[in-house]
């Protein structure tokens, strides 16, 4: 099948292979994201292979061919850095994106597939204790009712909406079971015939569970359950039937140890995958896709890329190096490549 990878760089924009990880492109020139640029998230929308959204330091992108060109529509975002995306599952026009250092961080609404964004509420402070200025790493949609929308902010708590986005409550606090303010990852898993909604809720160093709609939250440190890895970077379902879970774990960040895990009771139990080389710091993103959901790619803090073939359970460098690693995609769609001209100076 042919595939287009897209690994997404701090100091090297977006890089992309359509010949199996054989060859690497960088993007062209005369692109709103610059070669040389810093892209934080990626998004393939799951009912148009060739439409990708990324999140760059010059605002939020868009290509139409697979990532081979990008525009980028004058709104809200011009000139933020978006660190996260989210497209809605039941209707792709309607987006959500995150903003954070060294922009201000804040939650935004497109109804017209990224043509135009709204600000949302709530207001988030422009400093935070831990890393200076906060950012919004993770937003999801719930896949049974699009009403349900959270959002998890590295220090900034994690935000949860029922309406939408027009009003939000914070879920995480003093009071609350969740007294971690570093946020790095949200994702609802459907309910099943015989298992309940499920919402896992990862802070930088735990993994919260709760099957009842976020009233109450199993938590468990991560140091205590990942052979004394704390560091909680991100959690991704599987897109299988049985909608298993990959997580990526690290001994800080950059980190100089990590593993992958999975889980295939939603969280509870994990198991670690293996690994034919040891990578050279944290797991920082993982990029799945239904239309072949044994292949998956993984990339770490400081640009080793992984692959599996087999749904996550063993995996394989990739010969090529990347600068930082801050998120990977792919899509089936199989965009056109042109190597650059090489320079003569």
């Amino acid at each position: 099948m042919s595939a287009t990878v897209l690994v997404a760089t701090a100091g090297q924009g977006i890089l992309r292979s359509n010949d199996d990880g054989k060859t690497w492109h960088r993007l062209g020139l005369k692109e709103p994201i610059e070669f040389d640029g810093i892209v934080r998230s990626l998004v393939v929308d799951p009912r148009n292979p060739a439409r990708i959204y990324a999140g760059a330091d010059a605002g939020l992108c868009i290509s139409d061919d697979g990532g081979a060109h990008w525009h980028r529509p004058v709104n809200a975002l011009n000139g933020q850095t978006v660190w996260s995306i989210a497209i809605d599952p039941h209707d792709s026009s309607v987006l959500y994106a995150g903003t954070g250092a060294p922009s201000r961080a804040g939650i935004f609404k497109s109804t017209d597939a990224g043509q135009t964004w709204e600000k949302l509420p709530p207001e988030i402070p422009e400093f935070c204790e831990g890393v200076n200025r906060p950012r919004l790493l993770t937003i999801c949609v719930e896949p049974d009712d699009a009403n349900n929308v959270w959002f998890g902010v590295e220090e900034g708590g994690a935000w949860r909406s029922r309406d939408a986005g027009a009003s939000w409550v914070r879920v995480d606090g003093p009071g609350t079971a969740i007294r971690n303010s570093d946020i790095h990852a949200i994702t609802v898993l459907s309910a099943t015939q015989h298992q309940p909604k499920t919402t896992l809720l990862l802070t930088v160093n735990a993994v919260y569970i709760s099957e009842d709609d976020g009233v109450t939250w199993d938590g468990k440190l991560s140091r205590d359950r990942f052979d004394g890895l704390y560091y909680t970077r991100t959690v991704t379902q599987l897109a299988q039937p049985d909608g298993d879970l990959l997580m990526a774990v690290g001994d800080g960040t950059p980190g100089s140890r990590t593993r992958i895990y999975r889980s295939t009771d939603r969280g509870y139990e994990w198991s670690e995958m293996a690994l034919a080389s040891p990578p050279n710091s944290t797991f920082w993103a993982i990029g799945v896709n239904a239309a072949q959901p044994e292949l998956i790619y993984a990339g770490t803090k400081y640009g080793h890329l992984f692959r599996s073939r087999d749904g996550g359970r063993r995996w394989e460098k990739e010969w090529r190096d990347f600068s930082e690693i801050t998120a990977v995609a792919w899509t089936p769609f199989e965009a056109p490549l042109v190597a650059h001209a090489q320079s003569t100076h």
